[in-house]
């Protein structure tokens, strides 16, 4: 055979196709994937945003009075908050798999147990452990399934993961009414049916735990600099969750009530905004997978602040279409950006990494539920001033911007 010959047999030679372990790896990652989805939708999803559409059916049935319901609704936020304080305990304490089990069962009943108006007291104790079960899960979920899952795909699995919360939005917008129809108790038992099919479906699909692994050391600068930038990353993301406020809170009323269309055609901008958080977390997973989740988080926040702005320019239809879907689709896309540039700043150690992601959740929890009090102040004391909310809540995402450009200038790049 001549060295042409050889040369045209070696050009010629079929490339070699993902063999049967590969094909399963990646089978077992979208498994996990799949797990992870189920969990963000009982304890993020449907836990926290099915409430706001019952809310005025818990009024005119007479459970609670209109000023108690904002109470309950102030207790999924301050059990999300403990939870993201307690996730890593519990997790060292019982495993991360078994506490995310644990947390869709209690969920789960949550809404069972809520099916009867027995008490103020019952009807908050539940409420507050529905936000905790959403505050272990938001901490544990991704933590427990991307130390699985190849660095090139991080991000549309970290998206997969919490489409679930956008796709609880969307069933606040679509499923609850549907199943207000049948009564408001039967509207907690559709939900509690719901949660336990995911629950069992999810129940068999979640990985192995991982083994802790040490953290090698590193240069001091370079640990300085990583250290630095994760603790901006932290207040950024902090800032991030006070910009989704006003969208998240007011949207509904500034049209209803704000613009005068009436309440339909407020709804009909949340389910918008449901549409988008669906699609948010896998756009913006994939584009951090292709582009590098720090700039990605960079053109997140101009954008956002874009979006969030947009408003207080424009109230025509296009306008607030846009500014829902867009807000919608950051209110979970912006968390595969988070995760994904924790795991770019703390590469080494998965440890690491679950402790920077429970701080991460902490610093949302707690900016969202001072700026939702703090919001519900302003909105008062300027007589119902909506614009003034989405100029905070833009400003605060610019300033999120504005920390991440300055740190790259004070912070020199090192290979």
């Amino acid at each position: 055979m001549t060295s042409a010959d050889t040369k045209r047999h070696v050009e010629t030679r079929p490339h070699p196709r993902p063999g049967p372990d590969s094909q399963s790896t990646s089978q077992r990652t979208w498994r996990y994937a799949v797990a992870g989805l189920s969990a963000s939708l009982v304890g993020l999803g449907l836990a926290r945003f099915s409430y706001t559409p019952l809310i005025p059916a818990l009024i005119a049935a007479k459970w609670f009075s209109a000023s108690d319901v904002v109470y309950l609704g102030a207790a999924n936020l301050a059990g999300y908050l403990a939870g993201a304080l307690a996730a890593r305990a519990v997790a060292n304490r019982i495993g991360a798999v078994r506490a995310l089990r644990a947390m869709m069962l209690l969920a789960t009943l949550s809404f069972f147990a809520s099916s009867a108006p027995v008490s103020f007291i019952w009807f908050f104790a539940w409420r507050f452990l529905s936000g905790l079960t959403g505050g272990i899960i938001m901490v544990l979920a991704a933590s427990v399934i991307l130390p699985h899952t190849s660095p090139a795909r991080r991000g549309i699995v970290g998206g997969v993961i919490f489409a679930g919360v956008g796709l609880g939005v969307a069933a606040s917008g679509t499923l609850v009414p549907l199943l207000l129809q049948q009564g408001l108790q039967q509207s907690w038992y559709g939900l509690g049916v719901l949660s336990a099919v995911l629950t069992l479906a999810s129940w068999w699909n979640w990985p192995a735990e991982a083994k802790a692994d040490a953290t090698p050391s590193h240069h001091h600068a370079k640990h300085h600099h990583a250290s630095t930038a994760t603790r901006a990353l932290l207040v950024q993301y902090g800032l991030n969750a006070v910009a989704l406020v006003p969208h998240m809170v007011f949207i509904v009323d500034f049209v209803a009530r704000g613009l005068g269309q009436g309440i339909a055609a407020g709804s009909r901008y949340w389910v918008l905004y449901g549409l988008g958080a669906i699609a948010g977390p896998l756009v913006t997973g994939h584009l951090g997978d292709r582009s590098g989740f720090g700039p990605a988080l960079r053109a997140a926040f101009l954008i956002e602040a874009a979006a969030v702005l947009l408003p207080t320019v424009s109230t025509a239809p296009l306008s607030l279409i846009v500014s829902s879907v867009v807000v919608g689709g950051f209110t979970p896309g912006i968390v595969p950006l988070v995760l994904g540039r924790i795991h770019e700043l703390v590469p080494h150690s998965s440890e690491q990494q679950r402790a920077t992601w429970s701080h991460a959740t902490t610093s949302f929890a707690l900016f969202q539920a001072a700026a939702a009090y703090g919001f519900s102040w302003i909105y008062a004391q300027t007589g119902g001033d909506y614009l003034v909310l989405f100029g905070l809540g833009g400003g605060a995402v610019v300033l999120a911007l504005a920390i991440d450009l300055g740190l790259a200038l004070i912070v020199p790049r090192r290979s």
